[in-house]
């Protein structure tokens, strides 16, 4: 444990933006529910598609629940194009590193904000809004 940063141990300590969100607009599932690390992660983007709110639920490590959070507070506010181009190594970067052995973790919120923005478009396109 000791190969973690403070501030990974602070993200797994107090997780920002944890929660279900009603009436999501985007909504991303990543993982296996059997078993490993699971997350789904909901948004609500605005009128100028940008991220108002961002929630997530995880099942997971340490790292697999920092590094939600991070992606988080990192995408809170950023237009969804800029989100979905958050990388793993961002991530990575943000919470000052990673051990080697868990830096797939990080790559389960880079995952599920696109999963997430993904899910936000194809709603778009069913209820037949501009795109």
């Amino acid at each position: 444990m000791d190969e973690y940063t403070q501030k990974v141990f602070e993200h797994f300590r107090n997780p920002r933006n944890v929660g279900v969100m009603d009436e999501a607009d985007g909504i991303g599932k990543i993982g296996s529910e059997d078993c490993g690390d699971y997350l789904v992660m909901y948004i609500k983007v605005d009128e100028n598609e940008f991220i108002e709110d961002i929630k997530f639920q995880i099942y997971g490590c340490v790292a697999a629940i920092a590094t939600s959070s991070a992606l988080t507070e990192m995408a809170k506010g950023m237009h969804i194009d800029e989100a979905v181009a958050i990388t793993e190594e961002d991530i990575i970067k943000y919470l000052g590193g990673l051990p080697e052995e868990k830096i797939h973790c990080s790559v389960l919120g880079a995952q599920c904000i696109k999963s997430a923005v993904l899910d936000y478009y194809q709603k778009k396109l069913q209820t037949n809004e501009d795109i």
